[in-house]
């Protein structure tokens, strides 16, 4: 058997355990898993003694700005971090302009993204339009994306033409997305209550980042609360995938975890900022609106790592969310008007394999939350394990080195991280799309145009829905 490239001397992540293995690659698959030294002669020869491979991360839920907006970031350069980050996949999110809403305008945001993307990409239509949902969903897409928010006092990142907060419409969006077996992702939100909320805060004359803060966390995640607990009733009514994004509250991991018992088909992340930024009152006052996201109550923190533990949470996307320095210095004095949302994905792998180093989850349970549960619960097959017959999207991670985050390693445009200070053990040394590296010795090596779309194959809500009449 002609082997392309061996990969040997690695720890190999399989769904099976972790095991010694020697990994052979040909055309663009997992071709072998033998002992190590008994692959056989190939074209390239990786030496990865003292390393672990895992399969790259598939990152479902990232904004990659463009097109419209990139002077924050473009498809190349969220690529590049993807890359540098042992991101194999990336979805970006439809708050860009205009908004992929129609099979024209996602049609041309294809195109950008087959002559730009580094690693594997797809793109989440926003599905307000309910008579566009077939025919997008046919494009091959991995989800439809709405948000239940409106922005007050700025038009981003929340703007016209992705945001539903009538009941009777989510219900027909819901509807549609069923029909179509293609999941709904939904990031929850109760605009009325935070209306009445933020209106408090403006009264006594509080607007700055620590207000805005405060007021997204008021009456212990009350916005959050309501609007899933609404999103969970709808989905029973309708039976879609429901994906709930934003996971921050111990009373949302509650409300998930009694739809599952349940049975219902709902599926739940949670992001970086959640766990590893906002989750510290210090790095709010400390940052302002560069933390920011959200801000996540220390009396969470448990709750969260226990839902990832137990599968209530059931991945980790990054809501990778660059915007300049002008865009959050503004924070300082008005919270409301710094655009709100912070860039991860060229570091999340670290903070993930840096919770394993620490005990807070195994290393296989980062493999799952990371790589094999979006890949399964989005349908891309051959994504998200080490297996013969799969794809051969790739991180040889070194668990063992500790290093601190810097700005000027930052690939994004915008040329900082609120994560910069902080020490993490465990780091993405190589990554590989279809067995071709893409990264390795601290630089991106591979070429724009390197990945391919990775298509939704499996309509897995076809096959619930047969699951719950039988």
């Amino acid at each position: 058997m002609t082997i392309d490239t061996v990969i040997t001397g690695a720890r190999v992540v399989t769904p099976g355990g972790i095991v010694a293995a020697d990994v052979g690659i040909r055309d663009g698959k997992i071709a072998t898993l033998a002992q190590t030294g008994e692959a056989g002669e190939a074209g390239e020869t990786i030496d990865a003694s003292g390393l672990t491979l895992l399969p790259g991360f598939v990152d479902v839920h990232s904004h990659h700005r463009e097109p419209g907006f990139t002077h924050k970031e473009d498809i190349r350069s969220a690529t590049a971090a993807c890359a540098a980050g042992g991101v194999t996949t990336t979805v970006a999110m439809p708050n860009v302009y205009p908004p992929p809403n129609t099979p024209d305008v996602l049609a041309d945001m294809f195109k950008l993204y087959e002559r730009s993307a580094i690693v594997n990409w797809n793109v989440n239509p926003a599905g307000t339009k309910v008579d566009q949902i077939p025919e997008l969903a046919k494009m091959g897409v991995v989800a439809f994306k709405v948000f239940m928010v409106v922005d007050t006092g700025r038009d981003y990142p929340h703007m016209p033409g992705i945001g539903v907060h009538d009941h009777g419409k989510l219900l027909a969006i819901m509807e549609t997305c069923a029909e179509a077996g293609v999941p709904l992702m939904v990031h929850p939100h109760d605009q009325a209550l935070m209306d009445q909320i933020e209106q408090e805060y403006w009264d006594r004359g509080e607007r700055d980042a620590q207000a805005y803060a405060r007021a997204y966390a008021a009456h212990d995640g009350l916005i959050w609360e309501t609007a899933i607990a609404t999103l969970l009733r709808l989905q029973k009514a309708t039976g879609v995938h429901l994906h709930l994004l934003h996971v921050q509250t111990a009373g949302s991991v509650e409300l998930i975890r009694q739809a599952k018992a349940a049975g219902q088909h709902v599926t739940a992340e949670i992001n970086p900022w959640a766990l590893f930024l906002g989750h510290k009152w210090e790095n709010i006052e400390r940052l302002g609106s560069y933390a920011l996201s959200y801000w996540v109550p220390e009396s969470n923190d448990p709750y969260l790592w226990e839902g990832l533990r137990d599968g209530t949470i059931d991945l980790i996307s990054t809501d990778h969310a660059p915007h300049t320095r002008e865009e959050k210095e503004v924070g300082w004095e008005d919270g409301w008007k710094a655009h709100t949302g912070t860039p991860s994905t060229q570091f999340y792998a670290r903070m993930m394999l840096d919770a394993a180093h620490r005990g807070k989850l195994s290393l296989e349970r980062v493999v799952e939350l990371c790589s094999t549960v979006p890949a399964r619960a989005f349908g891309f097959a051959g994504k998200g394990e080490i297996a013969v017959g799969a794809d051969a999207d790739l991180v040889l991670v070194d668990t063992e080195r500790t290093t601190t985050v810097t700005d000027e390693e930052v690939l994004s445009k915008i040329g900082y991280t609120p994560y910069a200070g902080e020490t993490y053990t465990g780091l993405p040394v190589r990554t590989l799309i279809a067995g071709k590296t893409v990264f390795a010795d601290g630089k991106v090596i591979g070429e724009p145009g390197t990945g391919t779309q990775s298509r939704r194959t499996v309509r897995l809500w076809q096959r619930h829905r047969a699951a719950r009449h039988h």
